[in-house]
């Protein structure tokens, strides 16, 4: 029988003023709005979650612990925890089948970074500007680092998540590794 695992096996380390540790037990599923059922699907995430979808380049977080992450103009994702494999299911149902679902979770791996020197070790890996009066709490870009593709969400002062593809997990902890040995 096959076993589900995360992509870094539940990675988690201390270094020197940042912190990083891969985010498990948590469904990332893409939710996607039908043409011209914009009101239909804000109405249905206000009723299943407390919230409608973020502007471009927002997240918000919701009821039940899930924050929806924008990723394209009539699009975003929702994260929440979850452990099993079937978190387009518990969307679909939330929603009562007024948007589109796809399952994420198995595409992304997701890290979380914080710490007082959090910025000065992403500054090195992303090339956003993550100055708090230009990347503000809850707002989320996509950007690609180190040839990857990635979403960067600020979810606190000093705290991101770092989503990219699970198929290069490990090319991508290693570039936010080496981002973070850099600064020491």
């Amino acid at each position: 029988m096959l076993d589900a695992s995360s992509p870094l096996k539940g990675y988690a380390r201390d270094f020197d003023g940042v912190s990083l540790s891969e985010v498990t037990g948590q469904a990332l599923v893409a939710i996607a709005t039908p043409l011209g059922d914009d009101k239909a699907v804000n109405a249905a995430l206000k009723a299943a979650y407390g919230v409608e979808a973020p502007a471009s380049g927002q997240s918000v977080p919701g009821k039940k612990d899930t924050r929806l992450i924008s990723t394209a103009p009539d699009q975003c994702m929702a994260l929440f925890p979850h452990a099993g494999a079937d978190g387009e299911a518990v969307v679909d149902k939330a929603l009562k089948g007024a948007a589109y679902v796809t399952e994420q979770t198995d595409a992304w791996v997701i890290l979380k970074i914080e710490g007082p020197r959090v910025r000065a070790a992403l500054a090195r890996f992303c090339p956003l500007d993550l100055h708090p009066d230009v990347f503000a709490v809850d707002q989320a870009a996509r950007t690609v680092t180190e040839h990857m593709s990635a979403v960067i969400l600020r979810t606190g002062a000093d705290e991101y998540l770092l989503l990219s593809a699970s198929s290069s997990a490990g090319s991508f902890l290693h570039g936010v590794e080496t981002s973070i040995q850099n600064i020491l």
